[in-house]
């Protein structure tokens, strides 16, 4: 089985906007939660999707 447009982790500056059921990553900054999302990018192979300026999402596509 093949794993398709999975959420696979939340990076934010902002707990409350982030769903439950998913990965969280709290950050200080929003250049810390570019950072961070941009390694995750790399460990887990997906795509970083900014949906606020407070939060991005890691997909797999």
């Amino acid at each position: 089985m093949m794993l398709e447009k999975f959420v696979l982790a939340a990076v934010t500056t902002n707990p409350k906007k982030v769903p439950s059921g998913t990965a969280v990553f709290h950050c200080d900054s929003k250049e810390e939660m570019e950072t961070v999302a941009a390694n995750l990018e790399a460990i887990l192979d997906g795509i970083a999707h900014a949906l606020t300026e407070e939060l991005l999402i890691i997909v797999k596509h």
